[in-house]
């Protein structure tokens, strides 16, 4: 029956409606008028979902970002965590050291290939997910509503807004033109950071990208990042092996497009007078972009 429906959808909608041909028509949604998506059914159940026009500005200080680089294994983590901590995929195996309040998952292959790890992140009631109507579609059909207890907070990429057609990367300044929110980088229209989520966050090929709008929205002032290395994509990250790797596809767009969106974002966050620090001291990101700091000096 999803096949058929697939093929409906394309022939009753164009190509650049297709990202949404998963969903349709499975998927219901209602928009605030700020744009976000309020509300949600999918297959006919009603799901609870964060308010995040609520959840702006809700936090102050400092915030521990967690990604997954293989230098987060010489850390020795004060315990217990001296701040609030959001991570992204796989820096669930650190939540005994730090206690996350936060989390980020917008990968479809994170999903797909971690489901024990996804399982544990909805078991936590005290967390805050943050994810795509993709990824809630998934956590349901594998999952249930009944094994969710902690709060999705429904999330959209600015190019690829549910039911609403594809804006192609030279097209997204000109699209966001009227929206002060979105700030891009000069003479790189593909480039955008937003400061407010609920119009979409621009996407640039790492979820950290994701989660430092995400951070700046709640309103934390000093971003400390650990595992951000950008320099050993052929090493496991910090909670694999050699055996159980998965690939990483970073190193194909590292100058073209992660190094410039990450330039862009600090140049963002300073003029919102955001502090970010990078904790990865032999990081491939230049001190112009972050500041770098030992996770021992400052928290030990």
């Amino acid at each position: 029956m999803g096949s058929l429906f697939k093929q409906i959808y394309r022939y009753t909608h164009t190509r650049p409606f297709r990202h949404n041909e998963n969903l349709w028509p499975y998927m219901k949604i209602g928009r605030a008028p700020t744009g976000e998506i309020a509300s949600l059914r999918y297959k006919g159940q009603p799901i609870p979902l964060a308010d995040l026009s609520a959840l702006r500005g809700s936090c102050h200080g400092p915030l521990l970002l967690t990604a997954t680089g293989p230098s987060v294994k010489t850390i020795r983590f004060k315990t217990p965590s001296p701040l609030p901590a959001m991570g992204v995929n796989g820096a669930w195996f650190l939540q005994q050291q730090v206690g996350f309040r936060f989390y980020v998952v917008v990968d479809m292959g994170f999903y797909d290939q971690k489901r024990e790890v996804i399982a544990e992140i909805i078991r936590d009631p005290a967390l805050t997910l943050f994810t795509t109507a993709h990824g809630i579609a998934r956590i349901l059909d594998r999952h249930g509503l009944a094994a969710v207890k902690c709060k999705l907070a429904l999330i959209e990429d600015a190019a690829f807004k549910i039911y609403q057609p594809k804006i192609e990367a030279e097209a997204l300044q000109s699209a966001y033109a009227g929206q002060p929110s979105a700030h891009f980088a000069p003479d790189r229209p593909d480039i955008g950071f937003s400061t407010d989520i609920r119009h979409g966050i621009f996407d640039a090929g790492t979820v950290v990208y994701w989660a430092l709008q995400i951070a700046a929205y709640l309103g934390f002032d000093e971003i400390f990042i650990l595992g951000l290395d950008m320099n050993n994509f052929h090493q496991p990250r910090f909670y694999e092996t050699e055996e159980n790797k998965q690939p990483s596809y970073l190193a194909d767009s590292l100058t073209q497009l992660v190094m410039p969106s990450l330039r862009h974002a600090g140049d963002t966050l300073r003029r919102q007078s955001v502090r970010v620090v990078n904790l990865s001291p032999h990081s491939a990101i230049d001190e112009s972009i972050f500041e770098k700091a030992d996770y021992h000096a400052i928290f030990n």
